[in-house]
């Protein structure tokens, strides 16, 4: 019964907690039982609360059988990416920086989650600071690929994508700064969901670069992700960036585009997101599931954005001067990890540069280098400030190409997941895994990857992009295709993973 209630959907799981199939408390402890036996090989998770999940779980069914209404998905465990700040829990940013330290507030996000009646399984592994494309970043070690235990989980959020894609949870919280929920959630046959910038509160987010993080929902189905992107989504006015408007039917377009029909409706492949260093079978998946799009009554067209070409090496600007800026605060003086200078004098000048060199991995130093450079004397204006205006030609590009279609589509990677240490020693190369996703948060805009197959046994992903505040469209379209695929292969793609070994969490 375990195995069963943990291979539910999340929407699946809310139903037979409802109807009284199954209780919260039984299902948390299904999904915690599955943790304590797989996550000894994954490490997806770096802290684990099950005694206040247990007791978020009680309190739900005891609310329920004394008659009061609950939100849709309550009872229904998550994971929470630790970049988001929790209260009384560690939150770590997977950085040594930050080792033990335990936040006093939480996250509106995780605010959002608690008062929905949603159990915190516990906070999953990341690259730190959010900086990485594999997960191979964190101070903690890395998290693996369920699909291959030798190969990544996408990054930065790999941590969240492989609980979610291992059964350890139904949901899980990620974040995507350059597509750190989309690329994960290609690479492990998960869905992930970048909302319009805005759309979800950013207060409680440990920041790397404000204009550009977002976050958002980690899951086994569309229809997940639009039942947890309505529940975390909504102006916040803790937040000066937070959209004052409400969110769009998320949850009733995703039921619509199930049944099939996109009658009318213009897909837009931008040219510039496919062709020279896509894998072939990323390339045949894509191919497919354009041909699937059309057989549901989608008119598929192409669109150029020819400044996206450019948009990677401005995005590699903007994020790192941003990153310095908002990394400035980890100096050993206010909070997280202090090192004193073996010898001479303790000034604050020497504690912050022992404290920052010990504490600092060597991507997150090579980022804030970086980041202090283009924000240097003489050279703000030649690169930051050159970056910011290939940014606005990145956003005229989209205005176009949404002139022309209702969603814009590619592969949501370059590749399947490598190797672990494949990629380590060339950062470049891992650079180019977000060739396809930075353009979203570059202009604002919203970003889906769904599961759209295989390529030599590995989880390939498809990339919908719809305009700013215009989420439900994407939601359509990705429930259309989730659809139509499984159809094809009989069930969730995910169905087609191997069985972990089991091996007992000893941490």
């Amino acid at each position: 019964m375990t195995s069963d209630i943990t291979r539910l959907s999340a929407s699946e799981l809310a139903a037979a907690i409802a109807g009284g199939t199954v209780s919260s408390v039984e299902a948390t402890q299904a999904h915690l039982d599955r943790i304590a036996h797989v996550d000894g090989d994954l490490n997806a998770f770096l802290h684990v609360s099950s005694e206040e999940a247990l007791a978020t779980a009680a309190d739900v069914d005891s609310r329920r059988a004394a008659g009061e209404e609950l939100g849709p998905l309550a009872g229904v465990p998550i994971a929470v990416k630790d970049v988001v700040v929790t209260k009384g829990l560690p939150t770590t940013a997977g950085s040594k920086i930050l080792e033990g330290w335990i936040p006093p507030y939480d996250a509106t996000l995780v605010e959002r989650i608690k008062a929905a009646g949603l159990p915190i399984l516990g906070k999953t592994n990341m690259d730190e600071f959010a900086m990485g494309s594999s997960t191979e970043h964190s101070a903690y070690g890395n998290t693996k690929n369920p699909w291959d235990l030798e190969r990544i989980p996408g990054g930065s959020g790999g941590g969240s994508a492989a609980a979610v894609a291992a059964h350890e949870a139904p949901l899980a919280i990620g974040t995507d700064t350059g597509g750190s929920i989309r690329q994960p959630g290609a690479v492990t046959g998960t869905v992930g969901v970048k909302p319009t910038y805005g759309g979800v509160s950013r207060y409680g987010l440990i920041a790397m670069a404000s204009s550009l993080d977002q976050a958002g929902p980690v899951t086994r189905t569309v229809l997940d992700a639009a039942l947890l992107h309505e529940l975390i989504g909504g102006h916040d006015p803790h937040d000066s960036t937070s959209i004052a408007e409400p969110l769009p039917a998320l949850a009733e377009a995703a039921r619509q585009g199930a049944t099939g029909d996109l009658s009318g409706l213009r897909v837009g492949v931008v040219k510039e997101l496919s062709g020279e260093g896509y894998q072939d079978g990323v390339s045949a998946r894509f191919t497919e599931s354009l041909d699937t799009l059309r057989s549901l009554g989608a008119q598929v067209v192409e669109v150029s954005c020819p400044h996206f070409t450019y948009a990677l090496d401005a995005y590699y600007l903007i994020m790192p001067a941003e990153a310095s800026s908002n990394l400035a605060k980890f100096d050993g003086m206010r909070f997280g990890l202090r090192i004193e200078p073996a010898d001479g004098p303790v000034t604050a000048e020497r504690v912050m540069a022992a404290t920052r060199g010990t504490g600092f991995g060597d991507e997150v130093k090579r980022r804030v280098i970086l980041g202090t450079y283009a924000l240097s004397a003489g050279y703000y204006d030649a690169y930051y400030g050159s970056a910011q205006k290939v940014r606005t030609l990145v956003q005229r590009d989209f205005a176009a190409a949404f002139a022309q279609a209702d969603v814009l589509v590619s592969p949501t990677a370059p590749t399947t997941a490598f190797k672990f240490g494949e990629k380590l020693d060339d950062p470049l190369a891992m650079y180019l895994n977000d060739v396809a996703t930075i353009p979203a948060n570059l202009a604002g805009v919203p970003g889906m990857s769904v599961p759209n197959g295989l390529s030599d046994g590995l989880p390939v992903g498809f990339q919908i992009l719809a305009p700013a505040k215009a989420d439900d469209r994407m939601y359509r379209v990705g429930a259309a295709l989730e659809a139509a695929l499984e159809k094809t292969w009989g069930g969730p793609l995910l169905a087609q993973a191997p069985e972990l070994k089991t091996t007992e969490l000893t941490r």
